[in-house]
């Protein structure tokens, strides 16, 4: 599965596409570039911020883009009950956090525990994901509001 490093820099994408198999064309640069500056953005957003450079670029143009960064593993993929899923760079793994009222998503650096619950003692657990739900800052302070 390819990682996309830290490197933002136009080059480091274009070798990432490479990587991957993908043919580097402007809509797959400019949309990897958004993924790499960093943050978790939905479809939208995405499409706004490569839309600025590109003048043009369509919201489903942007799905089928992510669906191949996905695919390659490149893009990582993160679902908000009852909101837009959003998307990230794929990198080292990691955990999140969800904030319940704006549903922003940021980073965490967690371990994830490695005890099986009962009933799964069978199983082969490939990967587990822990998601901490709350307030963000900004949501804490205007909850006095």
């Amino acid at each position: 599965m390819a990682v996309v490093e830290e490197s933002t820099g136009r080059e480091a994408v274009i070798q990432r596409l490479r990587d991957v198999g993908l043919r580097v064309t402007g809509p797959r640069l400019e949309v990897l570039q958004v993924l790499a500056a960093g943050g978790h953005m939905g479809v939208e957003a995405i499409t706004a911020a490569a839309r600025e450079r590109l003048g043009t670029l369509t919201s489903q143009a942007v799905y089928e883009m992510l669906r191949h960064f996905l695919e390659t593993g490149l893009a990582a993929r993160f679902d908000r009950p009852g909101l837009p899923a959003v998307f990230e760079i794929a990198g080292a793994p990691h955990q999140h956090a969800l904030c319940v009222r704006c549903g922003r998503v940021e980073n965490v650096e967690a371990e994830v525990p490695k005890v099986i619950g009962e009933g799964l003692e069978e199983w082969q657990i490939g990967e587990a994901e822990v998601v901490f739900k709350g307030l963000c800052p900004d949501c804490l302070r205007t909850a006095g509001d």
